[in-house]
């Protein structure tokens, strides 16, 4: 009896350690096939929206999509069976998207992709880390918008498009940000260099952000493995954990 329940907590360790970590070759293997899965499911979602092309294959992807919605179904109840809270992945966001409510939500499961980006947690905490000067930032940017849009106001007036304040500070914005609709333009000299200084201006401030973040990412380094607890399924344990950070059960080695 002994030997059975040792064998069943073996068997359930190993899929375990395939289903949710990657530090093996057969780990890597379950993800690689699972991200071709996500990709194609996407790609599926986003075919069968073209109405010329599903009425043409439309039985093709009917059976490509039951095929991946029973891979999926598959690895839902495996990754389930292998931790010993099942609650705790149900009610997970991993889980909850993988649970589908509509049929376009399929589309999301795009989201499922993040569990695989190694880098994806450094970028979290450094958009934390750099949050406030972002804020800071953006609050500069719309009062320069505001300015800029007020000036534009008064050059041009309402007989060349800018009949407000509000609309001159769009302009301003979708200038600022290189996007340039064309629904509205300056028509005079002096309003046309000032269009020109906004264009040049806007490619140095679409850096800015890009530079807060790049640098407070050099300052983190966060070593994190692709342990996941056997227990209650917790995720992002450090490179030396043995135990959960969470429930403190033992993590498998």
């Amino acid at each position: 009896m002994e030997e059975k329940l040792k064998n069943k907590r073996n068997w359930k360790t190993v899929l375990h350690e395939i289903i949710y970590e990657a530090d093996t070759k057969p780990g890597k293997l379950f993800d690689v096939i699972l991200l071709i899965a996500i990709i194609a499911s996407v790609i599926l979602v986003m075919l069968e929206s073209v109405e010329s092309f599903d009425k043409q294959y439309h039985y093709f992807l009917n059976i490509c999509e039951w095929i991946i919605t029973i891979l999926f179904s598959i690895e839902y109840i495996l990754r389930i069976i292998t931790i010993k809270k099942p609650s705790k992945y149900i009610f997970s966001f991993y889980g909850l998207i993988a649970f589908r409510a509509l049929r376009l939500l399929r589309v999301f499961r795009i989201l499922k992709l993040t569990r695989y980006m190694s880098a994806s947690q450094n970028l979290k905490t450094a958009l934390k880390a750099s949050k406030t000067k972002i804020t800071v930032f953006i609050f500069f940017i719309i009062i320069v918008c505001i300015i800029l849009g007020t000036l534009l106001y008064m050059i041009e007036g309402a007989e060349n498009g800018f009949t407000s304040i509000p609309r001159s500070v769009y302009w301003a914005i979708v200038t600022l940000t290189t996007v340039g609709f064309g629904d509205i333009a300056p028509q005079t000299p002096l309003g046309q260099l000032l269009a020109s200084v906004i264009m040049i201006l806007g490619y140095g401030i679409i850096a800015i952000p890009t530079g807060i973040v790049s640098a407070e990412m050099t300052k983190t380094n966060i070593a994190v493995n692709t342990q996941t607890c056997p227990n209650c399924a917790a995720e992002k344990h450090k490179d030396e954990a043995k135990h959960c950070y969470k429930c403190g059960s033992i993590l498998n080695e």
